[in-house]
């Protein structure tokens, strides 16, 4: 059996033949897209009313198509529906919110927080249908030997993930929320991950309640937010 080095090469193949559409329908396309995004918000008014595991599944797909450093994939959808473990995960959420709320986070953070209405309290991890906690690895471990394997780019690789995974939600017609509990440790010990892993966020899934209310929020114009040089 050959040891060369370039035994390890990946393989490649045609790129899938795809129609190339004129600028105008391209334009179309992707205002389309902004469109449809652009109505996404941040909800914290859940229904309870299910939502297939399906639906579930082909967002996580989509979020795992999301790019990463030397294609190591450097992340795990835990996606729980359970309503015990529900109602565990946001005692401990809680728990760690109450001292963030407390002054932990210090004043500033509290002040750019305050016009948002946030609080200790919880409640849309037990309403909501789905959480979806997502795991980044901070490193491999070799299946035959144990040892560790390095990523690269896991912060950003995870958050492409991340947010491929959001878009497909919102596409489906749902409702989502980003939360970070600070430490996030506990996820870790309750959803009974490994070692390499740690908790990033839980992105809570579901349909917005009919009464549902967002903050009067605006976006930044896009010459606020990009540069061209032509």
């Amino acid at each position: 059996m050959s040891n060369s080095p370039n035994d390890n090469k990946a393989r490649f193949v045609p790129l899938p033949p795809t129609a190339r559409p004129d600028p105008a329908q391209m334009e179309n396309q992707v205002r389309e897209f902004y469109e449809l995004m652009n109505t996404r918000r941040t909800v914290r008014d859940f229904s309870p009313d299910p939502v297939p595991q399906k639906i579930i599944e082909w967002a996580i797909r989509a979020g795992g198509t999301a790019p990463s450093g030397a294609n190591k994939q450097p992340w795990t959808f835990v996606a729980i529906n359970d309503p015990a473990l529900k109602a565990r995960i946001r005692v401990a959420a809680e728990k760690e919110e109450k001292a963030f709320y407390a002054g932990k986070a210090g004043k500033e953070w509290l002040r750019d927080l305050e016009h948002l209405g946030t609080d200790e309290h919880k409640p849309f991890l037990q309403t909501a249908p789905w959480l979806i906690v997502v795991f980044q690895h901070n490193y491999e471990l070799d299946p035959d030997t144990g040892k560790r394997r390095k990523n690269y780019y896991i912060q950003e690789s995870v958050g492409l993930a991340s947010g491929l995974l959001i878009a497909a939600l919102h596409h489906a017609g749902l409702a989502t929320l980003t939360h970070t509990p600070s430490p996030m440790g506990f996820l870790r010990d309750l959803l009974q991950r490994p070692k390499n892993e740690r908790a990033v966020m839980i992105v809570v899934a579901g349909y917005p309640a009919h009464n549902a209310m967002v903050p009067n929020i605006t976006r930044k114009a896009i010459e606020d937010i990009a540069v061209f040089k032509t």
